[in-house]
This record gives structure tokens, C-alpha cells and sequence, in this order.
């Protein structure tokens, strides 16, 4: 079963992929958190490093992903992604957080 995720990128993202502000990404069997990361990184390689480490694949630490106005930054990886996501209904979106006071 393929499934469509949109995906929606901050701007720093977006101007780094040369892409517009949503991208569609096709995932292949269970549709998780570390599936759709995964996925997006093979489809925009650039984009490697910049959400989750190389090698640990951990979240990087001013990134955050929201979905269904939930934060899901930390989520397993393995967290299957909400049903409006796989339906295509609402857009996971990776965010980049602002730290300062």
C-alpha cells in the first residue's frame, strides 16, 4: 500500500530543497513518524542533517513536528502518524522552533 503525506516545511527548509511550502511524499507500508522522515530524506537528500541527525536519526533540537494541532516532537519513531495525516486530510508539518527571551 502506498500512502500520500503532505508535508509542510518551514522557510529555511523550503529555500534549502527548492520546493514550495507543502511537499507530497509516498511512503510504502506502515505509515510512522520515522517512515515519513525517512522517506522525505530520500526524496530531498539535502534536507539530510537538517531535521534529524545523520547518524542517531534523533530530532534535532529546535526542530518540532506538529500534526492535528498536536505537538508530536516526542513521539517514538516508530508512532504511527495520525489518521487525518494518512487520510491526507491535515499536512504533518516540521517547524522550526524560536528560542530567546
Amino acid at each position: 500500500m502506498i500512502t500520500a503525506i503532505r508535508v509542510e516545511l518551514p522557510t529555511s527548509l523550503r529555500v534549502l530543497a527548492g520546493v514550495d511550502h507543502e511537499v507530497l511524499v509516498h511512503l510504502h507500508g506502515q505509515p510512522t513518524q520515522g517512515s515519513l522522515l525517512d522517506a522525505l530524506e530520500a526524496d530531498l537528500p539535502m534536507l539530510q542533517g537538517t531535521i534529524r541527525d545523520r547518524v542517531t536519526k534523533h530530532r534535532r533540537p529546535f526542530i518540532r513536528f506538529f500534526a492535528c494541532k498536536q505537538d508530536l516532537s516526542h513521539c517514538s519513531p516508530e508512532t504511527p502518524l495520525p489518521a487525518p495525516v494518512i487520510e491526507g486530510r491535515e499536512a504533518f508539518m516540521v517547524v522550526g522552533a524560536i528560542a530567546g527571551g
